[in-house]
């Protein structure tokens, strides 16, 4: 709920950067190995923006997998099974470098004002 609850947060700090305009999507990077659950964190956000000014916001989320980088030959990789073993030259001596993440990636926002769908072609 704390997660969802921050992302909406930024979403109306942001939107404060664009007054006439209303937010549409917002997009999560989330890493494997952040340990949230995407259809907790979606149940809660829906649960944030129901009945509110925001209700028709979507959220998307983008999982990133667990990627590594040996130090050896500097090869990077996905990790699969928890092996986290250079493919390239075999190597245990391999650095985390995402996977972890949690961060907002996006946000999609449509001006206020009226709709061009269904008018006349001055032309």
């Amino acid at each position: 709920m704390g997660i969802a609850n921050s992302v909406l947060e930024a979403v109306r700090t942001e939107m404060l950067r664009y007054p006439g305009n209303y937010p549409c999507k917002v997009g999560v990077r989330i890493g494997e190995m952040a340990a949230i659950d995407q259809d907790a964190l979606r149940f809660c956000f829906e649960a944030i923006v129901h009945a509110t000014e925001l209700e028709s916001l979507v959220l998307e989320i983008e999982v990133c997998p667990r990627r590594h980088c040996c130090q050896a030959c500097g090869h990077e990789f996905v990790v699969h099974d928890y092996d986290s073993r250079c493919p390239q030259c075999a190597s245990l001596a391999t650095t985390c470098i995402s996977g972890d993440e949690l961060e907002l990636a996006f946000l999609e926002v449509e001006e206020y004002g009226p709709s061009a769908v269904g008018a006349k072609s001055t032309q």
